[in-house]
């Protein structure tokens, strides 16, 4: 196929792709999203080739033209990366600055000097969602437990007392807050506001770490009550820094991206206005480009320079920062395929009837199908990617603040009951030394309760906006 036929046929990729009537296309969602979940969890597949041999096998159980399939593919793969790969590429660098400098670690320290006791899981409740906002959900991991061994082992904590808050202030911020690549995925297909997104993900995040966090720690310290394995306590991640950023300047260059954007929704709902001056210069300053550039340039100083790093190492720091983002953005572009020829075979028709016909609210019916995504695949981004692109028609007439809070919905039950056949179930037991019924009943369990407190609160938010 040529390149130049290829093009048409993305052009044309807005148009349904089969005339299959919704039982067929039914069986084609199912019958694709069985190839996905077959691929990862038996066959051990990257997600990448899953998702990309998942959507074309929805296409042929769909009865479309193979042509049709690939080009709907391509042109979800290519807008997909094209909306979100930038961003996540600069969150990524944000991410290792703030790690490799040691931002992260003076962030850690400053708020443990001022905690003791029973405030401990509070304090790591914060840090975990201080440090989680700018980083990936693995990344946060990493950083957050050598700090969470050390904090127990010292102080005789309980490691459940200790680790759940953190686990859950890290998991908060990756299935509700941008820049994470769910949530970021999410606002594009859906085509949602990202400054009201956020807004409204912070409002529904801090009641839901709470209840996740400190307070069901002292269910979960209960149930499993262990010390932090010797084996696991790392190395400190800056120890061979010399000097290491201010904590005023590593929280104000972590927020900046966050302030920026949030300033921007802030104009958007007052002035209301594009052509007011000020909303002109917010909604350049606080678009996600700019701010997370913005974010990254001061980086480079505020925390990078701080701590004494040469030109070469801050080149060096980005040009490391790039290489382990490549998995992701490779699994969110084919998300952003699998969810384009999803919408193209007509499935998005076929959830607006079954959702008119049933009178399943939009917002449960979002959550519902991500839910059962994540349970499947184990993989909150895939679970995400997915129900975001069935329920997009959904957000077509939705009002900005109710297509934000579709965004939250889906990203809520893409957290719901982590289990073996996701990466991070593996990790978190691995690091605290639990075997998997000790797992399931702290991780899972704290991942489900995430999924409905926030769920809950979604609803509350609905019904008052």
């Amino acid at each position: 196929m040529t390149s130049l036929s290829v093009e048409m046929l993305a052009a044309d990729a807005a148009e349904p792709i089969t005339s299959a009537g919704n039982a067929q296309l039914g069986i084609a969602v199912l019958a694709g999203i069985a190839v996905i979940v077959l691929l990862i969890t038996k066959l051990k597949t990257h997600a990448f080739l899953a998702l990309t041999i998942g959507s074309l096998a929805l296409g042929s159980f769909a009865g479309a033209a193979p042509a049709d399939t690939i080009a709907s593919f391509t042109a979800g793969l290519g807008s997909t990366v094209a909306g979100v790969g930038v961003l996540i590429a600069l969150g990524a660098i944000l991410g290792k600055l703030l790690a490799d400098s040691g931002g992260a670690d003076q962030v850690v320290d400053t708020i443990l000097a001022k905690a003791s006791g029973r405030a401990m899981p509070w304090a790591m409740v914060l840090i975990a969602s201080i440090i989680g906002l700018p980083l990936f959900f693995e990344v946060g991991i990493v950083l957050m437990i050598p700090v969470v061994l050390l904090v127990a082992k010292r102080g005789n904590y309980s490691l459940m007392r200790i680790g759940i808050p953190a686990l859950a202030g890290l998991s908060v911020m990756h299935g509700l807050i941008p820049p994470h690549p769910g949530p970021l995925v999410a606002i594009d297909a859906l085509d949602a506001n990202l400054g009201v997104t956020l807004a409204l993900g912070v409002l529904v995040a801090i009641p839901t770490v709470i209840i996740a966090g400190p307070v069901f720690s002292r269910y979960a310290a209960r149930w499993v009550d262990i010390k932090p394995p010797e084996n696991m306590i790392p190395q400190r991640p800056s120890e061979d820094l010399d000097r290491r950023p201010s904590f005023g300047a590593t929280l104000a260059t972590i927020l900046l991206p966050v302030v920026l954007m949030l300033l921007n929704a802030l104009v958007e709902i007052v002035v209301d206005n594009p052509d007011n001056g000020l909303q002109k210069v917010t909604m350049v300053i606080g678009s996600p480009l700019i701010a997370l550039l913005a974010a990254v340039l001061v980086g480079m100083f505020t925390l990078g320079r701080a701590a004494g790093f040469t030109k070469d190492r801050l080149a060096g720091t980005v040009e490391k920062s790039l290489a382990p983002i490549a998995g992701i953005l490779l699994i969110v572009g084919a998300g952003g395929g699998f969810k384009q020829t999803l919408i193209d075979a007509g499935v998005g028709q076929m959830i607006l009837d079954f959702s008119e016909n049933w009178s399943i609210p939009a917002l449960l019916l979002g959550w519902l199908i991500a839910v059962a995504i994540r349970l499947a695949t184990g993989s909150a981004t895939v679970a995400t990617i997915s129900a975001a692109g069935l329920v997009a028609p959904l957000a077509a007439d939705m009002s900005t603040s109710h297509a934000a809070l579709l965004v939250l919905a889906v990203g809520a039950g893409s957290l719901f009951f982590s289990h073996v056949n996701d990466a991070g179930f593996w990790l978190v037991k691995e690091y605290f030394g639990m075997n998997v019924g000790q797992t399931v009943k702290t991780w899972s369990v704290m991942e489900t309760i995430i999924s409905v407190v926030a769920m809950a609160f979604i609803l509350l938010l609905s019904l008052l906006l």
